[in-house]
């Protein structure tokens, strides 16, 4: 085992010239940079400055203690400068050395979190329209297209819009037919047409069409999209709660023809250029007179099949002229206004272009089925 002369004075060495001195330190030099030149792994590198600078056992301590302290009088000049020159250079080495190491450790952490964009990406799950939100979009579409615009309005209603307003008085047999959910008390926003302090979840979008003529001139051309209330048994069709657009054209010389017109082109637009339309008449308390539209079956095209029940026909909304009734309730003049209003389930709408027999799929916010509908 070899001795370390840094620990051993000049003297035990022998080291008594001048000469002797700076071939010691030479020495010393060559066996430092033999030792820094080598692979240095940064896990190692506070051992290795122990090693040369440490307080305590680093060479150059030794050094200052065994070979300059007890240095000769004669000699400690030589010693001092030699020290002194080994000094500087072990510490500019060591700087070299040390910013050599961090940039090696930096490019391999570089070369470590590099993305390898040779592998395949993560695919990440992209939010789309909910389908009845694509089905809203596309009947809005239509109806702007040929000059309605969109108003919304208070799902919590009073019985003056929701009903008397459209020509439903009270105990008319109509209101049985809604089963209509009513909000006891006040928690409400105040209203002077609330009967008897009671609220409502509206039963369909309709009241909006009074709450906009109340404010505005004819001509009106709007449609109401928003959701409706009613206390219906859940099954494969039915829920409490489900989707309504509305439609109202009022001015002057507005005829049946123009009303037919115009049930023709969204049936088109909506399920197709070879879709076709026919009228049956029908009853509602706030159109005169009043008709269900039906549409050509959308599976079979009108031949017959389960869907359509063999008739080739689907009933699409209930829809009519404005019953001048209506206009009673209004600074309108039936003398000289006519309209005609609509009123269109945009769940079954959905249920029917698309294929689904089950409402409550609409509802459940599976993934596997909002998939299918990007």
């Amino acid at each position: 085992m070899t001795t370390d002369p840094t620990t051993q004075t000049l003297a035990q060495l022998g080291d008594t010239t001048p000469e002797k001195v700076a071939a010691r330190f030479a020495e010393v030099r060559a066996r430092f940079d033999a030792d820094v030149s080598r692979q240095i792994d940064p896990s190692e590198w506070t051992a290795f400055l122990a090693q040369w600078t440490g307080r305590k056992s680093g060479a150059l301590t030794h050094i200052g203690e065994n070979w300059l302290k007890p240095a000769p009088k004669e000699l400690k000049p030589v010693v001092g400068q030699e020290f002194q020159k080994l000094k500087a250079h072990v510490e500019a080495t060591l700087e070299e050395k040390r910013k050599e190491i961090e940039a090696a450790a930096e490019q391999a952490a570089a070369a470590r979190d590099q993305i390898d964009l040779s592998l395949p990406g993560v695919e990440r799950a992209i939010g789309t329209r909910h389908l009845i939100r694509q089905t809203f979009d596309e009947l809005l579409r239509i109806f702007l297209s040929i000059g309605f615009s969109v108003v919304e309005g208070p799902e919590i209603e009073t019985p003056y819009y929701n009903f008397e307003a459209l020509n439903i008085p009270e105990h008319h047999p109509a209101r049985d037919n809604m089963d209509t959910f009513y909000i006891e008390g006040s928690s409400a926003a105040a209203d002077k047409r609330a009967t008897a302090g009671k609220y409502l979840l509206r039963t369909h979008t309709s009241p909006m069409q009074i709450r906009t003529m109340e404010k505005q001139a004819p001509p009106v051309r709007i449609v109401v999209p928003g959701k409706v209330y009613r206390r219906d048994n859940p099954d494969s069709t039915h829920g409490y709660m489900f989707h309504q657009i509305e439609g109202l054209a009022v001015d002057t010389d507005i005829t049946f023809c123009d009303f037919k017109g115009t049930v023709e082109y969204f049936v088109r637009e909506f399920l197709g250029p070879k879709a076709k339309t026919r009228l049956r008449p029908s009853y509602f308390p706030f159109t005169e007179p009043s008709a269900e539209v039906d549409a050509t079956c959308h599976v079979c095209g009108g031949t017959g099949c389960r869907v359509c029940k063999f008739s080739g026909w689907i009933e699409l909304f209930g829809a009519g002229m404005v019953n001048p009734a209506v206009y009673g309730f209004l600074k309108y003049d039936p003398e000289k206004l006519s309209g005609f209003a609509f009123g269109m389930g945009v769940d079954r709408l959905a249920m029917m272009k698309y294929g689904i027999t089950e409402l409550p799929l609409l509802f459940q916010n599976d993934v596997r089925f909002l998939r299918q509908f990007p």
